[in-house]
């Protein structure tokens, strides 16, 4: 008995110089090989006290912004890693020093990306994961696409290598530090990030047992088409498209479609089932011309529909697209200084739709976008792919994702299917976060459960924080809210009101086939 507590007490202790390493051991890790790059630095960040670095850009689209009080003491990581003689690709890896629960999450991008995501990275160390991020080879704000001219290796880095590279690199670190390799390795990212996601999936499957694409940027080369749309109508008609015209023209919407769930709740549980009539909003002739181009779809000039347009109550964050003199930067970025470079005779008022979608692909499908029948390696190996969107998304519309997720479901056997994707929309959910319905959920922790136990997620409980959102890009804070709710259901499945219950409650609603 004495012998076997001795052995007992020795493997314990084994095992806890696993879990909490040395704190040397952090800053060994600078000599560390790595291939295709190296380790910059290797530092121990004591609880609370990690400063990101100043970004005069701030947050781009998709990627939050928050302090790092909570996040406990980690050791940082930094390399750079230079895949070709063009490559400059900048990452950080975070360990916890103590409690890792032996698995690795990556995090992703916004819009053009240019830099790391920390404030995601703290938010997974505070989970205890170990966690990297990647600004994809480039500096910048995330709007335009400059840095890729005459560079197309950079561009190859930020449709893919960069976040691959990343990930193995990552990985032997996590491996070096704890003495073992990740159990489970997991994305978790929205926006660019969700297309990110779909990338690692269908270029290297190997690289994650389970990945969460939110509102994914793909087809990102369609998006772009897209997005020069919606900056075309207001300039295209004459008309003002002003946060008061899409604050009236959403305020009908809500008047109009809210209750077809079945519950007046100042929502639209599924725009698709809106019939919404433009005509009783006060508008002029041409803002009414724009607002029906605007949610009808990219058409060539034949009047043939090419790509969808927003869904009903994305209204509030189309100002962002469709109140300047131009398109959105993004989109104009990638035609103006990458599709159509050198270009002088290119004008954007003038282009046929059917060529933007066309020359678009031609230039960057090959490097940016997922087909939907390209992911059946990775669901062969046994991954789990996790769609999530916001039917109030105002950036990338929600009837992308929607599509894909179809294309997909279509292509894939039955089994896999069944057990290895699920897409969950949420109704009143901005881009990423925000809006006015509810829009914190658990992705990470769903797939997580999803890939330990094998079990598919059927519905996530979707809470509304009270303080912010729902209100204009770049204006005040809205007022303070009644805390709301709801389940978000496998779809495509809706949350369904039991007419008793108290609203503001999940347990109120049953997931099932909507009206």
């Amino acid at each position: 008995m004495q012998l076997k507590s001795v052995l007992a007490a020795a493997s314990s202790i084994a095992v806890l110089a696993i879990a909490a390493p040395a704190l040397a051991a952090c800053e060994d890790l600078a000599g560390m090989p790595i291939e295709g790059g190296r380790v910059t630095s290797a530092e121990v960040v004591n609880a609370g006290g990690f400063v990101a670095p100043a970004n005069p850009f701030g947050p781009p689209p998709g990627i939050a912004a928050s302090p790092f009080a909570d996040v406990p003491a980690f050791c940082r990581v930094q390399l750079t890693l230079t895949p070709t003689s063009d490559s400059d690709i900048t990452s950080e890896v975070w360990l916890p020093l103590t409690g890792w629960n032996g698995k690795y999450v990556g995090v992703g991008n916004g819009i053009w990306a240019g830099s790391l995501s920390y404030t995601e990275m703290g938010r997974n160390v505070v989970r205890s994961y170990a966690t990297a991020a990647t600004d994809t080879g480039h500096t910048g704000n995330g709007l335009t696409a400059e840095w890729a001219i005459g560079h197309p290796e950079k561009l190859v880095d930020f449709g893919h290598r960069a976040v691959h590279l990343t990930t193995v690199a990552a990985k032997a670190v996590v491996e070096r530090f704890y003495g073992r390799a990740p159990t489970r390795s997991y994305w978790n990212s929205c926006s660019t990030g969700g297309r990110q996601g779909l990338m690692a999936a269908y270029r290297y499957p190997d690289d994650f047992d389970a990945i969460s694409a939110m509102a994914p940027a793909n087809p990102m080369t369609d998006l772009m088409t897209q997005t020069m749309w919606q900056g075309w109508q207001p300039q295209r008609f004459g008309a003002a498209i002003t946060p008061q015209v899409l604050g009236a023209v959403h305020a009908e919407v809500i008047r109009q479609c809210d209750a077809l769930d079945g519950l007046a709740d100042g929502l639209v549980g599924n725009p698709l089932q809106c019939r919404f009539d433009l005509s009783r909003v006060d508008l002029t002739p041409e803002q009414r011309q724009a607002m029906a181009h605007i949610y009808g779809g990219v058409r060539d000039n034949a009047g043939n529909l090419l790509l969808p347009g927003w869904p009903y109550g994305s209204e509030m964050q189309l100002a962002a697209l469709v109140m300047g003199q131009e398109p959105f930067p993004v989109a104009m970025s990638y035609f103006r200084d990458l599709v159509y470079y050198g270009r002088e005779d290119w004008n954007w008022r003038t282009t046929d739709y059917a060529d933007y979608v066309r020359d678009g692909a031609a230039y960057g499908a090959g490097i940016l976008n997922v087909p939907h029948d390209g992911l059946a390696a990775f669901f062969a190996r046994g991954g789990k792919l996790l769609l999530s969107h916001g039917w109030n998304d105002g950036l990338i519309p929600a009837t992308n994702t929607l599509a894909f997720h179809h294309s997909l479901y279509n292509a894939l056997p039955a089994a896999q299917r069944d057990a290895q994707l699920r897409l969950f929309m949420a109704p009143g959910m901005d881009h990423c976060s925000g809006g006015e319905g509810p829009s914190v959920f658990d992705t990470l922790g769903a797939i997580d459960a999803w890939s330990t136990t094998g079990t598919a997620p059927e519905r996530l409980i979707a809470t509304r924080p009270t303080q912010g959102g729902g209100g204009m890009p770049g204006g005040p804070p809205a007022p303070p809210r009644e805390p709301m709710e709801r389940p978000l259901c496998a779809w495509p499945l809706q949350a369904v009101y039991d007419g008793v219950g108290n609203p503001a409650v999940a347990s109120s609603f049953q997931c099932r086939m909507g009206g």
